[in-house]
């Protein structure tokens, strides 16, 4: 087992983390911004190393700082968290290079899943079904034409690199094809450096579903149920679920043995989510995969009771995937709503001191925060200040804590998302599973804007 880890992150993911090495007898090293000097993470580690700026091109994501700061505290491994360099294949490397362990998977796994149409060509031949699409990168304004032709109207384009939104457009009609193409091709250069640019049909009225899974060095690959992300606002996740409530047993236990088999295929190791998107007749498409935790891990935790940072470290360490997770049993429903700095009518980002931090407790309520009161919430990052996270014994159960939670988590000194969240959880049409990626859009009157 590693004797020291660096935390490569910031916020609750970083004090996540180090709450995990503390439990696995681990010392922890936090690395740090000058805008995070008083923060939580830095706090409670048992080193810390301020890495640059606030700007986190300047800090949390100059790989030389990160790597500087990890031979100087003589650490073992270092866990990227999500976000920031968590896929970043090449600090990967740079990681193995200097003969520190990666908590996560292999840089040619990383560098695979992160260009997205190899990913889908990937899987395609391990056996999942993609969204039916471009064959490979479009190539000039001839392969834009022919692929929109063979997937017809209306399709989305995306960006190889991309994620997040970023470089995507939908086209609805051929006169728009072109400039559609072009600008979501430049943004995709402006946000990767990558301006590679596939398409796929467009599916008006889609779930988006995840499955959580892990993998050891030994060949050993379990999934952990799926999570349901479908309430999004500009492809960004407000609530996730687990399990989902449009999946049934059968398609559950199909699908996941689907992606074990897969994953197998490719040699997958560590933590990972496999991301589809389910059609309105059912059917369900890969779309893409995050080789890293995800900020909604904590719902696939609480239904299955695998604690997956202490399974990442242990997997990372060598160990067999059964020892690493320990025995699963699947049980209840877990919901998380992700708590935002922000206006949540504007959703314009909302820093500043808070004055008042009253987290909700009672059975069957997790908050995961590395804010408090008087801490400042700095405008050059993420705007989550927290996640809130319940398990019922079933899903109305779950939904009933979540609005209890939600009354009783009190955040004052900045504008929050709560006043949002507290709105989608009354809505019958959530109540009753009845929603797809579009719900906000509909819950607003907002029509994606």
């Amino acid at each position: 087992m590693f004797q020291k880890i660096l935390v490569a992150n910031r916020g609750e993911i970083a004090l996540r983390v180090i709450c995990a090495c503390k439990e696995l007898g681990i010392s922890t090293v936090a690395v740090y911004s000058e805008a995070d000097r008083n923060s939580l993470h830095v706090r409670f580690a048992d080193e810390a190393v301020c890495i640059g700026p606030a700007r986190s091109s300047e800090s949390y994501l100059n790989i030389p700082q990160v790597i500087s700061a990890a031979e100087i505290t003589n650490v073992d491994a270092i866990h990227p968290g999500y976000g920031f360099l968590s896929e970043n294949a090449n600090f990967a490397k740079v990681c193995e290079a200097s003969e520190i362990t990666f908590i996560g998977p292999t840089p040619e796994i990383i560098e695979m899943m992160g260009d997205k149409d190899r990913a889908r060509r990937e899987v395609r031949a391990a056996g999942l079904v993609t969204v039916p699409g471009s064959d490979g990168i479009i190539q000039g304004e001839e392969g834009l034409a022919a692929s929109a032709a063979k997937i017809g109207y209306p399709l989305i384009l995306k960006a190889s690199a991309g994620g997040g939104g970023r470089g995507m457009r939908i086209v609805r009609r051929v006169e728009d094809l072109l400039a559609a193409f072009q600008a979501a091709s430049s943004e995709a250069y402006q946000a990767f450096g990558n301006p590679d640019m596939y398409a796929e049909k467009f599916i008006e009225h889609p779930r988006h579903i995840e499955y959580q899974v892990l993998g050891d060095q030994h060949g050993h690959i379990i999934h952990l149920g799926e999570r349901e992300c479908s309430i999004q606002r500009r492809h960004q996740k407000l609530v996730e679920e687990s399990p989902s409530p449009a999946i049934d047993a059968k398609q559950r236990k199909d699908l996941g043995a689907k992606v074990v088999k897969a994953l197998s295929k490719i040699g997958y190791t560590n933590a990972g989510t496999v991301e589809f998107l389910m059609d309105e007749d059912g059917s369900i498409y890969f779309i893409e995969m995050n080789t890293r935790i995800q900020v909604e891990h904590p719902v696939t935790e609480l239904v299955t009771g695998v604690d997956l940072i202490k399974a990442q470290i242990r997997i990372a360490a060598g160990e067999h995937l059964q020892d690493a997770t320990g025995e699963i049993h699947f049980s209840g429903h877990a919901i998380e709503c992700r708590i935002n700095a922000e206006d949540p009518e504007t959703f314009v980002p909302s820093a500043g001191r808070i004055t008042t931090f009253q987290a909700p407790g009672g059975t069957g309520v997790r908050v995961d925060s590395a804010a408090h009161a008087d801490a400042v919430i700095p405008p050059y990052y993420d705007s989550m200040i927290a996640k809130l996270i319940v398990k019922g014994r079933d899903r109305g159960e779950a939904i009933g804590r979540m609005k209890r939670a939600l009354e009783m988590f009190v955040i004052e000194g900045i504008r929050t998302s709560i006043p949002l969240h507290r709105r989608i959880l009354a809505d019958p049409d959530f109540a009753a599973g009845r929603f797809d990626t579009h719900f906000i859009d509909r819950l607003l009157g907002t029509n994606g804007k």
